[in-house]
């Protein structure tokens, strides 16, 4: 990866880019950091490249020095082009990751006032901002944006689980740590961690991370996925009896294809244990068991091998009973039972209320999706919750095929961010 920096205090940079992790990975060649100095391209004899604001204001960088300045680091191909300024979006992990991913990163460092907002509108591709404070010049913020960069580049950081077990990048906030001396000042070390069990260290740090999460950042939670981070497995259970039928009374309905591939396939990508089909109906549950042999044995399995991993999370029951009992001797727990709906129901919680909820108490998850119009009241009243409608649009229209339903409320509990 390639990053220009523009600035107007090049020492500094030039300084910076030399020193720990960042100059190794100068030095080895992972990483190529050229400094530029926009006064080399100021114009008479005092070498100009600030003046006053129009109107009213401090002084503020040109935009002609800036151009210039820009256009020279030409030759390592068309920069993405950054300007560190309060007014930008707030620098975060994914933002990172992102430009992480930019084969030539310019940053512009602004000083005083700014720089003329005819540049940026020209030139920058985006304005970040490491938060509502205002610094003096661009230069720690460009800083912070290449340390944040450079560790997600490969060999930059010398273990990569170094990088993937920070704060945020797998969705929470790190885990406390420790070193020598096991006591300091009256304060040990958590026995766990000096006991040389690794299941048990590692539980004990994600249910750390969690903690932390949930008590000093409950938003980070919301575009967190949470499998990684639960002792215990999740399960979709697709409902075709008893569901309600277009009368309002007591239906079964007969199972789709379609349905049965959609909704496999989710629940593979999204890390679900197992998705439980419940239907009374035998000819009906032998359908399923030859569509899924077909994905999972036949000759669908040679030809298709992720369709039969996404088959292999399906299990059929006939009724919804028998799929708990199931699932409470495969957990030695009681699940935690989410019931959707699309109809508006007392007592229903938000999806985020039930995420975090999930995620403090370490649940098993498990969600019941109705078929025909919606689940019966004897599956509403198995829920322990039940989560509010997918909504979206202007008017609350919803009339989501369950397939929809179920890959939307899998993306919002397990996505990755």
């Amino acid at each position: 990866m390639k990053i220009s920096v523009i600035t107007a205090f090049p020492e500094l940079m030039r300084s910076y880019a030399a020193s720990s992790v960042l100059g190794r990975a100068v030095s080895s060649g992972k990483l190529e950091v050229r400094i530029i100095d926009v006064r080399d391209f100021s114009h008479g004899t005092y070498r100009q490249i600030d003046d006053y604001c129009y109107g009213a204001g401090g002084m503020m960088l040109m935009a002609e020095p800036l151009a210039e300045a820009l256009e020279s680091a030409s030759g390592w191909g068309k920069p993405y082009v950054v300007y560190p300024s309060p007014q930008g979006t707030h620098l975060h992990q994914e933002l990172v990751e992102d430009l992480s991913r930019k084969e030539h990163l310019t940053i512009v460092c602004g000083h005083y006032e700014g720089i003329d907002e005819r540049f940026t509108q020209k030139y920058v591709d985006a304005e970040i901002s490491l938060g509502d404070f205002v610094l003096t010049g661009g230069e720690m913020p460009a800083m912070a944006i290449i340390d944040a960069v450079s560790r997600l580049i490969p060999g930059v950081v010398g273990s990569a689980s170094s990088v993937t077990e920070d704060s945020f990048y797998g969705g929470m906030l790190d885990t406390p740590h420790y070193t020598r001396p096991a006591e300091w000042r009256g304060e040990k070390v958590p026995e766990v961690l000096t006991g040389g069990d690794a299941k048990a260290i590692e539980r004990w740090r994600r249910r750390r991370s969690v903690e932390r999460t949930l008590e000093r950042r409950p938003d980070v939670a919301a575009r967190a996925g949470i499998i990684p981070w639960l002792s215990g497995g999740a399960y979709v259970v697709e409902v075709h009896y008893p569901v309600l039928g277009r009368d309002g009374e007591k239906a079964s309905t007969a199972i789709t294809g379609m349905d049965l591939h959609d909704i496999a396939r989710a629940c593979r990508a999204y890390g679900i244990k197992k998705y439980l089909l419940v239907t009374p109906i035998a000819q009906q549950r032998e359908m399923a068991k030859r569509i899924a042999w077909h994905w999972t044995a036949g000759w669908g399995a040679e030809y298709n091998p992720d369709r039969k991993e996404a088959f292999s999370t399906l299990k059929i029951f006939a009724s919804v009973q028998k799929a708990l009992e199931w699932v409470r001797e495969r957990e030695k727990k009681e699940p935690f039972k989410i019931a959707t709906t699309a109809r508006r129901v007392g007592g229903a919680q938000h999806w985020l209320t039930l995420k975090r909820r999930i995620l403090k108490d370490d649940e098993s998850p498990l969600f019941f999706f109705g078929t025909g119009w919606g689940l019966h009241g004897e599956v509403m009243d198995m829920a322990d919750a039940v989560m509010t409608p997918i909504t979206g649009g202007r008017d609350g229209w919803n009339h989501l095929s369950v397939r929809s339903a179920v890959s939307i409320t899998l993306d919002r509990f397990f996505g990755w961010r």
